[in-house]
């Protein structure tokens, strides 16, 4: 049995009786305006059987549902009786005739072999399925831990969109699916994925179906730039020194939001080029919060802020950080480590996971031996390349007439300056990916390290061309 609810425009407590209805098997509170303690019996136990998105006043609750703890301060009495008795008693009945009525037409439903209806938040299953030609392989643009991501357009307003579908068979999908709708529905920044809408629902077959509905990003993700199929290795798919600064900006900005500027710093848990998105515009945008984390204990310290609870291996292969696997505890500092490594494999085009790199070597090893005198052998000599030929086009469009010279002097300043801001930036890395978290710095200082390495590179640039 199945019980829907959302965006009915309820409020007060959640009634208790539904935790006492042993056939309920989903129950849907969502987009409503519930407030109070969260119960823990029953279905309320399962935090994948149940969806209250869209309730900020509620609390408590089990802890894979992320809620604040309910406050202990008592009330006077006059505001412990919100509901009269007689209006009590009205919505338990009103409420157990829909899950009556529920009960009926769903066995109804299967007598017929009917498609079952829909229960659903913010957009249909049906509206999802023809955005997406029916979920087709033409429109599967990629996958992912938890599901697999199409490209659709909504017949509404002709929005072209990127469709999450959860794959519920897989173990923690239904778990994502409320980390991530709790992690995004509060957030807002120019480098997160914005999400536009999300899909609990049945899909034609009688199957539990989840979706999440974002922007669509026209440039791919960063992972598919930095390490080009074979059939892509050409000019189309090289990123220029400043674009990777830019980029690298841009993540070290979302994070230093998630973490400092939220009312509850959250903690992503698993950053890598795989999850940071290039719009139109090259402009990088963090996604994927299925395993984001909100820091319950926050303290003046940002070593301190840390989650109540210890935490398995979150993340991927290559970017967690040291301790999560010692049964570390989530803290902002694994965000940091992750991304120390991500800023190494921008600038050298080498994974982490790289068959070069074994038990005695590291990413992080390999670079700081080179670092300072040999950085420029451990670069990403593509990025070089890619800078000097927009240089030629920046000329071209200007239509100069200068000697050889003059121009080659121009590139070898320009070289030099890209060797110091290199040195700068590798520098930011091994001290982001420091295997104690004590060392590492924290974002805000990482963006404006890296804004006054950008500063200085296009300075030094624009001086060079006006000395030619």
């Amino acid at each position: 049995m199945e019980l829907d609810l959302s965006s009915n425009n309820l409020s007060g407590k959640i009634p208790e009786f539904l935790s006492e209805l042993l056939s309920l098997r989903h129950l849907n509170l969502s987009y409503n305006n519930f407030d109070g303690e969260v119960s823990t019996k029953g279905i309320f136990a399962n935090a994948s059987a149940i969806s209250i998105v869209g309730n900020d006043k509620l609390c408590g609750g089990t802890v894979d549902l992320l809620l604040p703890t309910c406050s202990n301060k008592k009330q006077g009495k006059t505001f412990k009786i919100v509901i009269p008795a007689a209006i009590a008693g009205v919505f338990v009945i009103v409420a157990s005739c829909i899950v009556a009525i529920f009960c009926m037409a769903r066995n109804s439903r299967k007598k017929h072999s009917a498609a079952p209806e829909e229960w659903q938040v913010g957009i249909s299953y049906t509206e999802l399925a023809k955005s997406t030609d029916g979920f087709s392989a033409e429109n599967l643009i990629g996958l992912g831990s938890f599901g697999s991501v199409y490209k659709g357009v909504l017949s509404g307003n002709g929005e072209i969109v990127a469709v999450k579908v959860l794959n519920l068979q897989q173990q923690g999908a239904s778990k994502s699916f409320i980390d991530e709708c709790n992690a995004l529905r509060s957030i807002r920044h120019r480098n997160l994925i914005r999400i536009i809408t999300t899909c609990s629902s049945i899909d034609h077959q009688g199957n539990d179906f989840k979706a999440l509905v974002f922007e669509f990003m026209a440039n791919r993700s960063l992972d598919d730039w930095l390490h080009p199929k074979a059939d892509e290795q050409d000019r189309t798919m090289r990123l220029s020194f400043i674009k990777r600064l830019n980029i690298a900006i841009d993540i070290a900005s979302a994070l230093d939001y998630l973490h400092h500027y939220c009312e509850t710093p959250i903690v992503h848990c698993d950053l890598k080029p795989s999850n940071v998105l290039l719009d139109k515009n090259m402009t990088a945008h963090v996604g994927d919060f299925g395993l984001a984390r909100f820091l319950l204990e926050a303290s003046e310290t940002p070593f301190k802020r840390t989650e109540a609870m210890s935490v398995s291996l979150k993340g991927s292969i290559g970017y967690i950080p040291p301790e999560y696997g010692l049964g570390g505890q989530v803290s902002i500092f694994g965000d940091v480590y992750s991304y120390g490594i991500l800023l190494l494999e921008m600038f050298t085009g080498i994974r982490p996971t790289d068959d070069m790199f074994t038990d005695d070597i590291s990413i992080h090893k390999f670079v700081a031996m080179a670092l300072p005198e040999h950085v420029m052998g451990v670069i990403d000599s593509t990025m070089l390349i890619e800078e000097e030929e927009e240089d030629e086009d920046d000329d071209n469009k200007t239509c100069r007439d200068d000697i050889e010279e003059k121009d080659n002097d121009a590139r070898i300043s320009n070289t030099i300056e890209i060797e110091k801001c290199l040195v700068s930036i590798i520098s930011i890395g091994l001290s982001c990916s420091s295997r104690s978290p004590g060392k590492r710095m924290t974002m805000d200082l990482v963006v404006n390290k890296l804004l006054d390495n950008r500063d200085s590179f296009l300075r030094s640039k624009n001086k060079s061309r006006r000395s030619v």
